[in-house]
C-alpha cells in the first residue's frame, strides 16, 4: 500500500507539472504520433507489392502492430531508462537514490515516468479495431481479460530486457550504446516472426524474447492456432523475464562503486 500510495502521488504531481506546459506535452504527442504513422505507412507501402508475405495479410500485420503499441506504450510510460547509464551512474544521482528507503528501481521508474506514452494504447486500440474489422473478427466475453493478461505480460518481456540492460551499467560505469540497439531489434517484434529465419527466430523468442511483446500474443486473437502455445506462454516468459531482471538489479546495486573517484 506504501508504494501504492506514493505511485499515485508522484504521478499527481507529474501530471501538474505536465499540463502546466501543456504545448511542450502536445508537441510530445503529436511526434508519437507521427513516428506511429510512419510505421503504419511503411507496412501499407509493403503490401502496396504484394498481397501476402509468409502467410500473413496486410490487415493480420496490422493488427500486430496495433497490438504491439499498446505494451510499448505501457513500458514507454513507465520504464523511460534510455538514460540511466549517463544520468545514474556516470553523473553519480544514484548515490542519492541509495539513500532514499525505498527499492532503487520503483524510485528510477517514479522519477522517469512519462504518462502521455499512455495515448499510444489508444492509438493501439483504434488500429486493432480498424484491423479487426476488416478481418471480421470475432471474440467472446472473456478476451478483454485475456488481452488484459497478454498485453501485462507484453509490457513485462519489454520492461525486463531494458532493466537486464541498465543493470549492466553497474559492473561497467562508461557511457555504452546497447540501449539505442536493444530498441531497435525490439522494433522486430512488430512482425511475425516466421519471416525471418530460424536464428533470428530463436533469439527473438527465448533470448531476446521481443516477440511476445506482438506477434505471439496478437496470433490469439487472430485464430491462429499453431501459434497457441505461445500466446499462453506470454504472461509466464514476461513474469519469469522480469522476475530474473529484478534479480540481477539487485545484484547489481551491490556492485555500485558512487560517481566519486
Amino acid at each position: 500500500m506504501k508504494y501504492i500510495g506514493l505511485f499515485f502521488q508522484y504521478a499527481a504531481q507529474y501530471m501538474k507539472t505536465r499540463l502546466t506546459y501543456r504545448t511542450d506535452m502536445i508537441v510530445e504527442i503529436g511526434s508519437d504520433l507521427m513516428s506511429q504513422a510512419v510505421n503504419f505507412i511503411f507496412i501499407l507501402l509493403v503490401f502496396g507489392h504484394t498481397t501476402m508475405i509468409s502467410g500473413w495479410s496486410r490487415d493480420e500485420i496490422i493488427f500486430i502492430y496495433g497490438f504491439f503499441l499498446v505494451p510499448f506504450a505501457i513500458f514507454g510510460a513507465f520504464f523511460n531508462i534510455w538514460d540511466f547509464n549517463d544520468r545514474y551512474i556516470v553523473k553519480g544521482e544514484m548515490d542519492r537514490i541509495l539513500t532514499r528507503p525505498i527499492h532503487s528501481l520503483f524510485q528510477i521508474v517514479l522519477e522517469r515516468m512519462e504518462l502521455e506514452s499512455l495515448f499510444g494504447v489508444i492509438t493501439g486500440t483504434a488500429v486493432m479495431i480498424y484491423a479487426g474489422s476488416r478481418l471480421d473478427l470475432s471474440f467472446a466475453w472473456y478476451d478483454p481479460f485475456v488481452m488484459v493478461l497478454l498485453v501485462l505480460g507484453g509490457t513485462l518481456v519489454y520492461a525486463s530486457i531494458f532493466v537486464l540492460i541498465a543493470s549492466i551499467s553497474f559492473w561497467s560505469d562508461s557511457p555504452t550504446s546497447i540501449m539505442p540497439m536493444m530498441y531497435n531489434i525490439g522494433n522486430y517484434g512488430r512482425y511475425p516472426v516466421n519471416i525471418y529465419n530460424n536464428m533470428i527466430r530463436f533469439v527473438l523468442t527465448w533470448i531476446l524474447p521481443f516477440a511476445f511483446v506482438g506477434v505471439y500474443p496478437a496470433a490469439y486473437f487472430l485464430g491462429r492456432e499453431e501459434w497457441y502455445t505461445y500466446a499462453f506462454l506470454t504472461p509466464v516468459i514476461g513474469l519469469v523475464f522480469f522476475l530474473f531482471s529484478i534479480f540481477m538489479w539487485n545484484v547489481g546495486v551491490t556492485k555500485y562503486r558512487g560517481a566519486g573517484n
